[in-house]
């Protein structure tokens, strides 16, 4: 966490910036018990563009520091991963704070008009971010230097006029009309298209289990196609479908529409044809729920996924009622999956009870790829006379599975 310091104590070296700053913090500390209950309408709506203006001023003094620590080399000298990192903990924000702070020191670099503007507080911080984010998507093959300059003052005077954040980045087009009256309509497209392959390339998903029943994942997806999926998602959570789906009143107009979202996005996932899906491992993407067939009967136990997930006796029923269930009929004598020398590779149901049975892949290092990733490895070669028999069958990640048929690499090979 950093250290704060109180600013008349503070060590000053006299540099003009520095003794601004002192001198600002000072002034405040001694506005903060003074009441606004005393200020009209008038007053109130200026303080609070003033205020704002400060504070574009102060981001632009505080993102020009941040460049020379980076001259300084103090980041390095700190022995910090990066500049974000070295911000994060002299400042006491979080990283994600810290990152945007740089990216901002960064953009304002290259930028003189927008810098000098920011520094009058004529812009916002985050609007300056934006026409700084517009003229990076510039295709350099496109444009020269010159163009760049002059679709940074076009973005600059319609941020100075009133437009925010938002409406800069939707001014795409508008900048190219003004750098090419007459061509602009090619030249958009190639940058479109040049835009849209770096969003490709940059696409990514994850998840995470927190271990309270709940997952939390981010992703980064092509916009167009983002207005595809939220489009689908307003659809599922509308007050129409909500009701036909769950009854009249159903649908809770004090919900959040994040909350509102989030559940449209659980009945998208549950409602997908899992058999328009590739096959994994040789089955269909099928989650497969293992419960006793009691629970069915109305018995309160626990059942698990094939992934190791417990769920509850209420949401395997609720599981059950939206899918066939598949019995897994297995004794001793490994009857009706055993198939013996009839058939070389194994059926779908063999894998299912092979999942059911194993979970993850059984390589001896302990391997934990799940089963639905894993091959349906046999014990004894097929061609040394071994059969299809889910005694002999064995889950191995595509990894060991290969190691598994060399002998120099692997010695678990019969």
């Amino acid at each position: 966490m950093a250290e704060h310091t109180d600013t008349t104590t503070t060590p000053r070296s006299g540099h003009p910036i520095e003794a601004l700053l002192c001198s600002v913090l000072d002034d405040l500390k001694g506005l903060a018990d003074v009441p606004t209950w005393s200020m009209d309408a008038e007053t109130t709506t200026r303080v609070v563009a003033l205020a704002a203006r400060v504070a574009a001023g102060v981001a632009e003094v505080e993102a020009r520091a941040i460049g020379q620590a980076g001259v300084l080399g103090l980041p390095a000298e700190g022995q910090y991963r990066d500049t974000a990192r070295w911000v994060q903990r002299t400042t006491g924000v979080t990283r994600r704070t810290a990152r945007g702070k740089v990216r901002l020191a960064e953009a304002l670099g290259d930028l003189e008009p927008t810098r000098a503007a920011t520094a009058r507080g004529e812009i916002h911080a985050e609007q300056a971010q934006a026409i700084a984010d517009q003229v990076a998507l510039l295709d350099a093959e496109l444009v020269s230097a010159h163009d760049q300059a002059r679709a940074e003052a076009f973005l600059l005077n319609e941020a100075t006029g009133g437009c925010d954040a938002d409406a800069l980045v939707g001014l795409g087009q508008a900048i190219w009309e003004r750098l090419d009256p007459t061509g602009f309509e090619k030249r958009e497209a190639k940058a479109l298209e040049a835009q849209e392959a770096r969003a490709r390339a940059k696409t990514k998903l994850s998840m995470a289990n927190a271990g309270d029943g709940l997952t939390h994942g981010r992703f980064t997806i092509p916009t167009a196609i983002a207005d595809a999926f939220r489009k689908q998602l307003h659809a599922l959570a509308a007050p129409k479908h909500v009701r036909a789906a769950q009854g009249a009143g159903a649908y809770d107009w004090k919900t959040p529409s994040a909350e509102r979202m989030g559940h449209a996005f659980i009945e998208w996932i549950g409602g997908y044809d899992p058999t328009q899906l590739p096959k994994i491992g040789g089955l269909s993407a099928t989650v497969v729920v293992i419960g006793d067939y009691e629970i069915l009967q109305g018995k309160i136990k626990a059942a698990t996924l094939e992934t190791g997930t417990r769920i509850s006796h209420t949401e395997y029923l609720r599981m059950a009622c939206d899918a066939g269930i598949i019995p897994a009929w297995m004794n001793a004598n490994g009857e009706v999956l055993a198939l013996g020398r009839t058939c070389r590779f194994h059926t779908p149901a063999q894998r299912l009870a092979a999942i059911i049975e194993q979970r993850h892949c059984q390589h001896h290092s302990g391997c934990t790829v799940p089963g639905y990733l894993c091959h349906a490895h046999h014990q004894i070669p097929w061609a040394q006379g071994g059969g299809t028999d889910l005694r002999t069958t064995q889950l191995l990640c595509p990894y060991h599975h290969a190691r598994a048929h060399d002998p120099s690499t692997d010695p678990m090979r019969t």
